[in-house]
């Protein structure tokens, strides 16, 4: 298993990419500017590709590069053109209406994230991992799937809603890249291309709630009409 025969250099590399990864999550929870939430989870995608480029150089797996070339390409800068080309069309720049502040929305990350790191850590005295970066790889994983669904449950606004599915998926994109970086490269090009759709198809969604029903926000879309 490669995150077993690293160099300090590279777990400290790839430690500091996954800490930075992590913060710019929690940016995204402790902003309503939706312009802020594209753009970090545009920078989140670009150290993601980051990483899948340290692992793919220190661990031979030199498909890993043009993954890391193409997570750049779609996650890094196609999928956050289409999200801002959402927000100014849309004219949806903030989201007005959050279950809770944005001070409580950090407290509760940061607990759902300790919480990541105990799950994570027993995880990793079952399976006989003793290396740090196995342990903060599944941390991360886990607690950026946590900070999706928390994106989810308090946001109201749509796009917020898709951010929060793309949090979930770039936890678990992570991780994978850590953990199983052998994974298949067919099945890492469907995922990706799986993103685009996703965000395209609730791109038409979403035009087609502001031009029907007026506003893009749960709060406002209680009753089914039609």
């Amino acid at each position: 298993m490669l995150i077993l025969h690293l160099d300090p250099i590279a777990t400290s590399l790839m430690s500091l990419l996954i800490v930075i990864a992590l913060v710019l999550a929690f940016v995204m929870l402790g902003s309503h500017w939706l312009r802020n939430h594209v753009l970090a989870f545009a920078a989140e995608s670009w150290v993601i590709a980051g990483l899948s480029a340290l692992v793919g150089y220190y661990g031979h797996f030199y498909e890993l590069f043009l993954i890391a070339g193409l997570t750049a390409l779609f996650r890094g800068s196609l999928l956050p053109y289409l999200l801002m080309r959402l927000v100014n069309r849309l004219d949806m720049h903030r989201e007005f209406t959050p279950i809770l502040n944005p001070s409580t929305t950090l407290v509760l990350g940061a607990a759902l994230m300790v919480f990541a790191y105990l799950v994570a850590d027993r995880i990793g005295q079952s399976l006989g991992l003793e290396s740090k970066i196995a342990v903060l790889a599944l941390m991360a994983l886990l607690g950026l799937k946590l900070i999706g669904f928390l994106m989810l449950v308090l946001r109201r606004e749509a796009l917020s809603h898709v951010l929060g599915l793309l949090v979930i998926e770039n936890g678990i994109f992570l991780g994978s890249q850590i953990l199983v970086p052998g994974m298949p490269m067919l099945l890492e090009l469907v995922i990706l291309f799986d993103l685009l759709i996703i965000v395209l198809t609730f791109g038409l969604l979403m035009r087609y709630l502001k031009e029907h029903a007026g506003t893009t926000s749960s709060a406002d879309l209680r009753r089914l009409t039609g």
